[in-house]
This record gives structure tokens, C-alpha cells and sequence, in this order.
């Protein structure tokens, strides 16, 4: 849906034209390369939801290896598939953050300064989810890791994203005004929310509140927090779509958005009518919140966008004529 709305990819290397400026082709590949890491990272969120909902995440009893092998092939079995997949999944969206770090310090010269410290950014983020995910093995699936595990991604994700958006082709209009903050603020909720949500994963909050009335106090936190979320996110969406000059862009992802919250909220009802028993309602719900979060910041990096490069575009000076007419219906001519 991101991808969709936002047009990440580029044009493929072998099919732009010859002669494109190398700064032009710097800010593409940075682009093209944080895009793609972005996409890998949500997949690889979804995976490590269908690992905790399948019970797969001791199925690999040892890290980093599974069984002592690369490949544990006579142990092989659809747990223990999700836990070794999900470990590859990371291991090449590590690798690859690696070669965003190296690829934007190489093209620091022709890259706006900040993106070189963000990519560094999202390595340590990346080497800290491998040191939580290692945790996640050795201390038994404690509850506070594994949120931390999940907290660490969706940051990693939103970092991802903010560089490839703040390289995208955008032709800016100056009108997204008071829309930058309702942004920041509707993304700042929606992960505070998915934060919560991982709470009530990892402690299987809810299992314990029906069963014997344990954990609600988690489990109800959870649940009011989507009222603070879903007042923000229709907010958005509303003020986008009243304001007349607001860029296309702006008004996909707000729509966009909206759609996500109601799929959010639709697969949570149904998640908890049914218990949390159906697990790809689970993987689902998860992953259609990353999403939303995603639109949030990708839409609050494009609403920046518009008002500071708005305000950095020359102003043009009237014509001698309307300078002319200007004064003359003033009485100065």
C-alpha cells in the first residue's frame, strides 16, 4: 500500500537516460536502496508476527545458527521454517543496511548532509534489533524483550522511510500549514498504540484477562488507546481532504491512512472476538498497523516538505506593469 501511494521506486538504472546529473543519480539509488530496505523490513515484521503467533520463536533453540547448522535441514518443520526465515529475512535486511550506510557515505558530497548520520542511524538500530533478537532466544521469549524487539523494528522502519521520502521527487505548493504536526502527532499515537499491542502480544494479555482475569489492566490500556489514535488519524484525514490546495500526494496517503484505520480496527474486533484463534487475523492486524504507521510518516515527511521547500523557493518580482498599476490605483502614479 505504501509503495503504491508513494511511487518509491525509481527508474531501474539500465533504463535512465544517459547523462543524468550525479547528484540526480546519488539521491535515486539512496532512494531506490532505503525504499526497498523499508519494504523488506515490513515483511520481515510480518513474518516475526506469524513466528510469536505459530509458537515458532523457540524453535531454534540456539542463535545465531538453528540446530548448530546454517540450514536445519533434518529438523526442518513449519515452526521451525518461520524462526530460521525469519533470522534470514534479517540477516539480509542487515546486509543491505550496511550497504545504505556505505552507499550514502560514498555519495555524502552529492546527498543533503543529514542523510548519511540517518543511515547510521538505522545500522545501530539494526545491530541493536540483532542484539534484542539474540535476547528474545537466550532469556525465553521474556515480554519486555520482545516488545522491545518490535518497538526497535517499527523504529528502524520509520527511519528507513524518512530518508527514502525525503528523496522522492516532490514539486513542493507551501500549503500543508498546521497538517506537519497533526501528522507527527496522529504517528507518535498510532506507535505508541502498536507499543501497547506488543505488550498484550508478548504476555498473551488477553488469553490471560478471559481465562482468569489477568493482565485486563494491560489488555484495557490496549484497547483505550485506540480512541487518542483513531480521533488523530480521522483528524488528519479530514483537515487533508477539506483543504483545497493541498498536493495529491498529501491527499493519497490521507485516504490512504484512513482505509488502513479501518482495516486496523476491523481486524482487531474480529481478532478479539475471536480470541486471537485465528492466527492470520493476528499476522494481519499487525502488519496493517505497521502500514498505517508508515502512511502516518510518510505522510508527516512530505507535509515538512512542502512548507520548508515552499519557503526556500525564490519569490518571483511583479512585472513593471502590475508595479505600475499597483501604484496607480494607490494614487502614486
Amino acid at each position: 500500500m505504501i509503495e503504491s501511494l508513494l511511487s518509491l521506486s525509481t527508474t531501474p538504472q539500465a533504463d535512465r537516460p544517459e547523462g543524468q546529473h550525479p547528484t540526480e543519480k546519488a539521491v535515486a539509488q539512496v532512494h531506490w536502496l532505503a525504499g526497498r530496505l523499508a519494504g523488506a523490513t515490513l515483511v520481515l515484521m510480518a513474518i516475526g508476527s506469524a513466528t510469536r503467533v505459530m509458537n515458532a520463536g523457540l524453535a531454534c533453540p540456539d542463535w545465531p545458527l538453528c540446530y548448530g547448522q546454517l540450514v536445519p535441514s533434518q529438523q526442518m518443520n513449519l515452526q521451525v521454517f518461520l524462526e530460521w526465515f525469519h533470522r534470514l529475512d534479517a540477516s539480509l535486511v542487515g546486509f543491505g543496511t550496511i550497504g545504505l550506510v556505505a552507499l550514502s557515505l560514498w555519495k555524502r558530497r552529492l546527498l543533503p548532509g543529514w542523510i548519511p548520520f540517518a543511515a547510521i542511524a538505522s545500522f545501530l538500530l539494526v545491530v541493536f534489533q540483532g542484539v534484542l533478537g539474540a535476547f528474545t532466544v537466550t532469556e525465553l521469549l521474556r515480554f519486555d524483550i520482545v516488545t522491545a524487539h518490535l518497538g526497535t523494528a517499527l523504529l528502524f522502519f520509520s527511519v528507513l522511510l524518512t530518508i527514502a521520502i525525503s528523496l522522492k521527487p516532490y514539486k513542493a505548493v507551501g500549503s500543508a500549514g498546521s497538517l506537519r504536526w497533526i501528522g507527527l502527532a496522529a504517528a507518535l499515537l498510532v506507535y505508541g498504540q502498536s507499543i501497547l499491542g506488543g505488550l498484550v502480544a508478548s504476555q498473551w494479555a488477553l488469553h490471560q484477562c478471559l481465562a482468569g482475569s489477568q493482565l485486563c489492566t494491560v489488555m484495557n490500556s490496549h484497547i483505550w488507546g485506540v480512541l487518542p489514535a483513531t480521533i488523530a488519524v480521522l483528524t488528519l484525514m479530514v483537515v487533508t481532504l477539506r483543504k483545497p490546495a493541498v498536493s495529491p500526494l498529501l491527499k493519497r496517503l490521507a485516504m490512504g491512512a484512513g482505509l488502513a484505520l479501518v482495516g486496523q480496527a476491523s481486524l482487531g474486533v474480529a481478532a478479539f472476538k475471536l480470541r486471537l484463534q485465528v492466527e492470520p487475523l493476528t499476522v494481519s492486524h499487525q502488519l496493517v498497523g505497521a502500514t498505517l504507521l508508515g502512511l502516518l510518516i510518510s505522510f508527516t515527511v512530505i507535509a515538512w516538505r512542502d512548507q520548508s521547500e515552499a519557503q526556500s523557493l525564490p519569490q518571483s518580482s511583479p512585472s513593471p506593469s502590475s508595479t505600475t498599476e499597483a501604484m496607480a490605483s494607490q494614487g502614486v502614479a
